[in-house]
């Protein structure tokens, strides 16, 4: 399902357009540090220590940002070099990095429905970037039902409703405070029922350090596996980049409670430290399928590492 946006063509061109105005705060402070460091030295251990340093500050990670100044240095010492130069060579760092996690999500046909469960801690993006898969999945031609499972906020709830109407895709909601596990349950048997192709499935925000909340999410997994053993077919975790290395203990507490299949990296646009991306694919390897970079509905599109990497490091699309 990498469509339309990875092809060529003016969507292509638009969504390059949008990376990079996403992606400017990130790149715009490292390429503002990598130029002052190599403006008026020759490289040496001092500039290169230097250039670790910024990259870690990006929350590049500091086994990537080590790899990065060490490509760098390579052939190059005691040598004038170029911010351009340094520049292409972080971009071409990091997508070897971003490249095995660059995979898209894939929807077995085979599996009807196929039960998407979303997961995230409040203000990341969750009930949006549902919207904006529902919007994605019908302009495939697939049937789509959303299920209101954060039942903690009415306002989740509404919003979900909204994206249902938008979308033409119904919605199984319950009353707030109601049981999340047994409305996901509810929303599955009704999906089958209505020959649905995917079932997107809402949770409560909630932070990875809640044991409570943790339990009803893992509740929610245990109730759709006693309709379909093989339910939810994906776990998609959405991440708000903003958090910065917060989000590594993110992806730790919800793989292991939820067992979180693929991320979604959303509000790049809104962060200088857009270099966590990397760190998590260097650390953890889960499929990077979506990134967002804006509130419309065609600012959430399949990763590509390419792309990405280029953008983050301020080079020039080239033959991206």
């Amino acid at each position: 399902m990498n469509d339309s946006i990875s092809e060529t063509g003016e969507g292509r061109q638009s969504w390059w357009r949008r990376l990079r105005g996403g992606l400017a705060r990130t790149s715009a402070s490292i390429a503002t540090a990598i130029t002052d460091l190599v403006a008026k030295r020759k490289l040496d251990a001092g500039v290169l220590e230097e250039l670790e340093d910024v990259l870690t500050r990006a929350d590049l990670g500091v086994a990537a940002a080590a790899r990065v100044a060490a490509a760098v240095g390579e052939g190059r010492y005691d040598k004038q070099v170029g911010a351009d130069d340094v520049k292409a060579i972080l971009a071409a760092e990091i997508e070897k990095v971003l490249t095995p996690v660059a995979v898209p999500l894939v929807i077995d046909a085979a599996c009807k429905p196929f039960v998407i469960l979303v997961a995230g801690v409040n203000g990341s993006g969750k009930t949006t970037t549902i919207g904006k898969l529902a919007a994605r999945f019908s302009r495939e031609g697939r049937r789509v039902m959303l299920a209101a499972g954060d039942t903690f906020r009415a306002a989740a709830t509404e919003q979900l409703k909204i994206w249902g109407t938008r979308t033409g895709s119904p919605v199984i909601a319950g009353a707030q405070g109601a049981d999340a596990a047994g409305l996901a349950y509810e929303a599955l048997a009704a999906a089958r029922a209505e020959g649905i192709d995917v079932l997107l499935v809402d949770t409560a925000g909630r932070l990875q350090n809640k044991a409570g909340l943790m339990d009803e999410l893992h509740k929610i997994v245990r109730v759709l596996k006693k309709l379909d053993p093989a339910a939810p077919h994906a776990v998609l975790l959405v991440l708000d980049a903003t958090v910065g290395q917060n989000a590594l203990s993110q992806v730790e507490e919800f793989s292991r409670i939820a067992g979180v299949t693929g991320l979604v990296m959303t509000k790049l646009d809104g962060t200088a430290r857009g270099g966590i991306l990397a760190a998590i694919a260097a650390k953890y390897r889960l499929p990077v399928h979506f990134i967002g970079v804006g509130e419309g509905v065609d600012d959430l599109a399949p990763f590509s590492a390419r792309d990405f990497a280029r953008a983050l490091a301020g080079a020039d699309e080239g033959n991206a």
